[in-house]
């Protein structure tokens, strides 16, 4: 994905809280005394610190549902809306939203979310209450691995993601001795363990791994101390906020090692919050291929950017999961959830943004692409897509 500059997001900023109530609006009210309302739930954090990534995957699900209205009824006599709740990336707010939609009986699917530590816990409310979720980019493995037939997301996992990244850091960056951080919450951590698992079996050096958290702004200390272990490379599993200070930091302390990041820093704020100069370089991995290389997903990509402006990392990831929903309650033929499930189960080769879309038996996508992007000229550039052998 070629990304702007994080000033695109002072426009979507603008935007969002209008939308946002324009969502909330049609997903509680009809538009005539005999419509009915079906509706798919939306949880993403839309406030606080992660907000840019909320706000472009709530474009790319309202662009789905407007594309799937557009097909005519989903249902016959109901309307298809999105229900949106902000989770804020807290564990706590997730499950709360959850406990939400399932209260509600109009809501027969949900999209979300975006954190995999907010997946975790929300999942098992959606099987307790048998509603399918699809997530778009919650990437942690063990949340498939818990057995619930009601999960399926849209993106590669972390264990792919973290072999492909230590891959390609040892065979085409030449990377020998390295330093991991994580963001110690389910995806930061699972996904450096994965990234660390790999670095053995290529006998590159970890000479070490340490935590942070979500939320910290001084990391002067720690760059210092990574600094004096003297790593060719510096590996971070988490999101923008914290990564674009330890990119500004590093330089400060003089840390001269080569930074390479997760999916979590694809975000055209990073760079700008780290400042252009500090972020040129920068590698990381991303839980696709460049959607610009994809001919399926092109008309979409035009659209989305005459609409909105430039596409957010997971912007069509949750357009592809909501699409997927909608296409479920509308195969399912009656507002039930249970029906909605079955109906998921009977996907094969959905024509999807990325190609033909399936699901493996844990309800994992069997597109399983892992894209290498670096920052060059203020910009995010495409490198390729990486080897997973």
């Amino acid at each position: 994905m070629k990304l702007a500059h994080s000033t695109q997001h002072t426009a979507h900023s603008r935007g969002w809280k209008t939308l946002f109530a324009v969502c909330c609006l049609l997903s509680a009210t009809s538009c005539g005394p005999r419509e009915r309302v079906v509706k798919i739930g939306f949880v993403v954090p839309l406030t606080g610190d992660q907000a840019p990534h909320g706000e472009d995957m709530l474009n790319g699900a309202m662009l789905a549902i407007e594309h799937a209205s557009a097909q005519g009824p989903v249902l016959p006599g109901y309307r298809l809306a999105l229900y949106p709740l902000d989770d804020q990336r807290n564990p706590t707010q997730a499950v709360t939203a959850a406990k939400k939609l399932v209260a509600d009986p109009a809501v027969v699917a949900v999209v979300g979310h975006l954190n995999s530590s907010c997946t975790m816990p929300a999942s098992a409310i959606y099987h307790q209450a048998r509603l399918l979720q699809v997530s778009p980019v919650s990437s942690n493995p063990q949340i498939s691995r818990q057995g619930f037939d009601t999960f399926y997301r849209t993106c590669t996992t972390d264990d792919l993601q973290g072999p492909a990244a230590a891959r390609f850091v040892v065979k085409e960056l030449g990377a020998k001795r390295v330093f991991i951080l994580d963001d110690m919450t389910t995806y930061g951590r699972g996904l450096a363990n994965e990234f660390e698992a790999a670095l053995h079996r290529l006998q590159a050096e970890v000479v070490g791994h340490e935590g942070i958290t979500q939320g910290d702004k001084d990391f002067a200390p720690l760059l210092t101390k990574i600094k004096s272990f003297g790593p060719d490379l510096l590996y971070f599993a988490g999101m923008f906020p914290e990564a674009s200070l330890l990119i500004k930091q590093r330089k400060a302390v003089g840390l001269a090692a080569a930074f390479m990041g997760s999916d979590g820093m694809f975000e055209p704020a990073l760079i700008g919050l780290a400042t252009p100069q500090a972020a040129e370089g920068v590698y990381l991995t991303t839980i696709g291929s460049d959607i610009h290389q994809i001919p399926t997903a092109q008309a979409f990509l035009k659209e989305y950017e005459q609409r909105f402006g430039s596409i957010g990392a997971y912007s069509a990831y949750a357009y592809e999961a909501a699409s997927i929903a909608a296409w479920a309650i509308r195969k399912a033929g009656v507002p039930d959830r249970e029906a909605v499930l079955a109906a998921i189960k009977q996907l094969k080769d959905y024509p999807g943004l990325f190609g033909l879309q399936n699901f493996d038996e844990k309800g994992d996508s069997r597109i399983r692409d892992v894209g290498v992007f670096t920052v060059k000229d203020g910009r995010f550039q495409f490198v390729k897509t990486a080897s997973l052998n």
